[in-house]
């Protein structure tokens, strides 16, 4: 069985929420301990590395420090990771309803093409303007071929460090791995996502998480 290495970034400063929304209570536990087990208790998951400035005592799970943003915590926590693991699946510390048929098939994909991000089809009309509002609109995109992205974005440990190094532009301004991938000319395919794989940013999305979790099975 391939086995995959798991990076959790959870070193945001959770602006939006206006406390730390990894510690926020959900269900029976918390918002990052469910994440956590969604991957630690996987047999084809060694080990899962969470990039943190805090501590965390749990099987399978080793620490290592933040970066300034998300795309560093990511690279701090690759650098760690065993030369003997080939696959790395890096996920968003606040997507605590991963379900394991997600993973499943984005692990599966990407052992398939080298690398698979789950995805969502965009069902808003989207325009493009030069921002702040009021702005004069630029054009429609086609949101056909539109997708919201998701995580975990699986893809083999080498090819996202080669990603990091041949990076053009500051990570502040990388917004996700397949974006890395994408820049460095790897080929990346989308897996259907889950709705109920939602992030949690704001207060509300705690809510609808609380939903999601107790809804009718």
């Amino acid at each position: 069985m391939p086995q995959f290495a798991v990076i959790i970034p959870a070193a945001g400063r959770s602006t939006r929420f206006g406390e730390n929304k990894l510690l926020q209570r959900l269900g029976d536990s918390i918002v990052l301990s469910r994440t956590l087990d969604a991957f630690r208790h996987r047999k084809d998951v060694s080990q899962v590395f969470v990039a943190v400035n805090a501590a965390i005592g749990a099987a399978k799970v080793t620490v290592c420090p933040g970066g300034f943003c998300r795309a560093e915590s990511v690279l701090n926590a690759l650098r760690i990771v065993p030369a003997s693991v080939e696959w790395v699946a890096v996920h968003d510390a606040a997507r605590p309803l991963v379900s394991e048929g997600l993973i499943d098939r984005t692990f599966a994909a990407a052992l398939e093409h080298g690398a698979a991000v789950p995805a969502l089809p965009v069902h808003l009309t989207i325009k493009q303007a030069s921002g702040p509002l009021p702005a004069k609109v630029e054009r429609t995109l086609p949101r056909q071929q539109l997708w919201a992205m998701q995580t975990p974005q699986v893809m083999r440990r080498t090819a996202l460090l080669d990603a990091f190094e041949r990076c053009p532009i500051p990570l502040d301004q990388v917004t996700d791995d397949a974006q890395l991938m994408e820049l460095a000319g790897h080929d990346v395919w989308l897996v259907p996502g889950d709705d109920q794989n939602i992030k949690i940013t704001t207060p509300i999305d705690l809510k609808l998480a609380e939903l999601w979790l107790n809804a009718p099975k």
